[in-house]
């Protein structure tokens, strides 16, 4: 058995006023090329299918588009869950229609797919609160997955019974997960866990949540999940929200993070962006491995403390989505941020880092304006008090921002 793992397509996103559509249909359809030339069994696409609850018409024609064309006239499953950028009640729309075409859309996560059949032959065999159970045809074991999409707190409270968000979701979803496991996932078939959460393994380093990307880490949401709550019958973990590709942690198997298709922020310049293959048997995995994505702009950042030096770069990079920032003691004059513009049409921001201004940095000091709002407000906390920033006061600060992103 073949498997993708992609996620965090995030359709109908801009970078700033710049509409990325075109380059987001040049990568699905890289995506459904690859399936199509590995000859894969099933997709699991892990949330973040739109960027926010009200994609257009055009976004929403692109996704449905390109799961049909994944599901490959119900002979291979799809599998969508909804990330903390979905509306689940949307993603969960389609789903008389999906299910006929061997696509299961999973929004809320006390959801229960409802039992198909494709005239492929494809077969939801069983199901529970957060499983199915896919008999994919030409494959001699099936396909378990548990499906655990976003959950915010007021979900968490009405679908999953849990009062606290922080360590009573890692206990919940242990037992919840544990009990899906001792009831149908033996060596027989193939196990995966989908999620849209924030995983890390115990102890380990945090991940860094995408520069743009609305935090779901104790903001108004689901805690940290530890790699140690899964249960030890699953084979692979497939995870969206993390936009760059990562192992998270091998034990108890691989825990993936397969990266967005695109890079969405300039935080983001310079990734490479993967979708994962999964090679599975009979209760193991027997390989990973993840692939490289070739569509869409690059992403550049560069700075300069000279126009006519920055317009010659930029007559050297065309193609290409660019971040520049210009280091002076004064700010750009009118004239010089139109040359700018005129020279690059994929010019997106223009940051003006200026030297020695007064007020707001010491003597000496410069203001790097590229930095995001956070890392901005440390400066200008510690520059005006004379101290960090305490905890409480940097969590209320993500959770405006969060609430602001709405």
């Amino acid at each position: 058995m073949k498997i993708l793992h992609t996620a965090d397509w995030h359709l109908g996103k801009r970078l700033d006023n710049y509409l990325r559509l075109g380059e987001q249909r040049e990568v699905l359809e890289e995506i459904c090329e690859i399936a199509e030339r590995e000859a894969v069994d099933a997709v699991i696409v892990a949330g973040d299918l739109f960027d926010n609850f009200n994609p257009s018409s055009e976004a929403m024609e692109l996704l449905y588009s390109t799961l049909h064309r994944l599901s490959a006239n119900g002979s291979r499953a799809v599998v969508a869950i909804a990330g903390n950028h979905d509306s689940p009640e949307r993603i969960e729309v389609p789903d008389a229609l999906a299910r006929a075409c061997g696509i299961v859309f999973v929004g809320f996560p006390n959801y229960i797919v409802k039992p198909i059949k494709t005239r492929a032959g494809l077969e939801i065999t069983n199901v529970d609160v957060g499983f199915i159970e896919i008999q994919i045809p030409g494959c001699d074991f099936p396909l378990r997955v548990l499906l655990t999409p976003y959950a915010n707190e007021q979900r968490l409270k009405t679908f999953l019974g849990v009062e606290e968000t922080d360590d009573a979701l890692r206990v919940h979803l242990q037992k919840h997960w544990q009990g899906l496991a001792d009831l149908y996932l033996d060596n027989k078939g193939f196990n995966l866990l989908a999620s849209h959460l924030f995983f890390m393994k115990k102890g380990g380093e945090m991940p860094e949540e995408p520069e743009d990307e609305r935090p779901i880490l104790h903001i108004g949401g689901a805690s940290v999940i530890y790699s140690e709550n899964v249960p030890k019958q699953v084979h692979y973990i497939a995870l969206g929200h993390l936009h760059r590709y990562q192992v998270i942690d091998t034990v108890p198997c691989p825990v993936i993070y397969s990266s967005s298709p695109l890079a969405y922020s300039f935080s983001e310049a310079n990734q490479t962006k993967y979708i994962v293959l999964i090679e599975a048997e009979a209760g193991k995995l027997v390989d990973y491995t993840p692939i490289a994505l070739t569509k869409g702009k690059v992403l550049l950042k560069k700075k300069f403390d000279n126009i006519d030096e920055a317009l010659v770069w930029l007559a050297d990079n065309p193609d290409t989505l660019v971040q520049l920032t210009i280091v002076s003691d004064k700010y750009l004059e009118a004239s010089e941020k139109k040359r700018l513009l005129d020279a690059h049409e994929g010019l997106i921001q223009i940051i003006p880092e200026i030297k020695n201004l007064n007020g707001m940095a010491g003597e000496g000091m410069t203001i790097d304006l590229s930095m995001g709002v956070e890392k901005l407000f440390e400066e200008y906390f510690r520059n005006r008090k004379g101290q960090e920033v305490s905890d409480e006061l940097m969590l209320l600060l993500k959770e405006v921002l969060a609430e602001g992103n709405e």
